[in-house]
């Protein structure tokens, strides 16, 4: 099985490669200069920047046999590839999230595929999955449990709330008022759920996916930046291309139900067991002190720069690690490189950075201050 080359940003671009991703791997290009906005053109990394010269090789994989698990893992791109067109960069990012045990925030308009997308992930997976429509008169038992009265028996049960599965897609999480959106945290952080001063832990592996919409805030609670510090990526989820449209509309007219995956033919290609052995891959990948430093020096400067009020907190620079180990065995690698690090950077900091308000008004980004970031922070060579 040919192995892709490097897994692009996800944000738009294609997952694992460049606009061939079935081709042959060769030797990582060199970034180009940061880039405004969303994702780059063409699976440049968004953001990125300078070259950071001459890198040593890719290690070989297939003599540790991480090349066993990765083929069922990469696989998961043409089985998606069923019922969801485009949204590559999306689903590298979900992908790389399942593999260091993190959440993912997901922020675009409605109808972008991101529910079908989930779901078709946990069908090629073998995964359970549950749907939690968030809004404001949900309460916190009905997303992680309550315990109930059986009167045939004359005692006290604990029912289970959809938080108890492995893929949770907590859709519009800022439609719900933060009593219920606290629900969430010690399910994400702490993977358990405690009622009645009993503990009760969350399958192995528990992921949530949140959504919410960009464009309306009427009605909606934004969510504190305790619970954004708790998803690994924010991913944003565009509209396809045109063609990526019109072959959407060909699939719809020849038959296809996106509320059916396995009718639609999405089938597993890889179990529980065989991401829990990626998982132990990915905790092996090595990390080089230059590299740490790198990490830090990008992490610390976003609490120096003058446009923004708060910076990225220690948990951010840990979760940028596990983000770039990701990234660097998906691309075949046994080591992080700078790139790695660069190209997971704007999806694993932006929602950790709050800018000054007055330079709100004035249209900055939190991707504009990590492009000047990315482009000045000296890369080791």
């Amino acid at each position: 099985m040919a192995l892709p080359p490097d897994p692009a940003v996800p944000d738009g671009s294609p997952p694992w490669g460049g606009s061939d991703p079935a081709a042959p791997p060769p030797p990582p290009p060199p970034h180009g200069s940061a880039l405004p906005g969303g994702a780059a053109p063409g699976g440049a990394v968004p953001g990125a920047a300078p070259a950071a010269g001459p890198l040593p090789p890719p290690a070989p994989a297939a003599d540790d046999g991480r090349d066993d698990v990765r083929g069922p893992i990469l696989e998961l791109r043409d089985e998606v590839g069923k019922v969801v067109v485009g949204q590559d960069g999306t689903l590298s990012g979900l992908v790389a999230a399942l593999l260091v045990r993190g959440h993912v925030l997901l922020e675009g308009v409605p109808g972008t595929a991101k529910t079908l997308l989930v779901k078709a992930i946990a069908a090629a997976l073998d995964l359970d999955f549950a749907r939690v429509q968030f809004t404001p008169d949900l309460m916190p038992s009905d997303v992680v449990g309550q315990v109930i009265f059986e009167s045939q028996e004359g005692s006290f049960r604990f029912r289970e709330g959809p938080v108890f599965t492995n893929l949770l897609l907590a859709d519009e999480i800022n439609r719900t008022p933060p009593k219920t959106q606290a629900a969430l945290l010690e399910s994400m952080e702490e993977r358990q759920v405690s009622v009645e001063g009993i503990t009760h832990p969350l399958p192995d592996p528990f992921i949530v996916v949140a959504t919410q919409n960009p464009v309306e805030y009427e009605g909606t609670y934004p969510l504190p930046e305790a619970q954004l510090d708790r998803f690994l990526f924010k991913l944003h989820v565009g509209y396809p291309t045109a063609e990526q449209e019109q072959e959407v509309l060909a699939r719809h007219h020849a038959g296809l139900n996106p509320h059916d995956v396995s009718g639609a033919g999405v089938r597993p290609v890889a179990s529980p067991a065989e991401l829990a052995a990626a998982r132990r891959q990915v905790d092996a990948i090595g990390v080089e002190p230059r590299v740490l430093a790198y990490m830090v020096a990008l992490v610390r400067a976003t609490r120096e720069a003058p446009s923004v009020a708060l910076g990225v907190s220690p948990r951010g620079a840990a979760a940028l690690l596990h983000a770039s180990k990701a990234w660097a065995w998906l691309a075949g690698r046994a080591f992080v490189t700078p790139d790695e690090v660069k190209a997971v950077a704007r999806p694993t900091l932006r929602h950790r950075i709050a800018l000054r308000p007055e330079l709100e008004l004035e249209g900055a980004t939190t991707d504009g201050v990590l492009d000047t970031l990315l482009a000045t922070v000296p890369v080791p060579r």
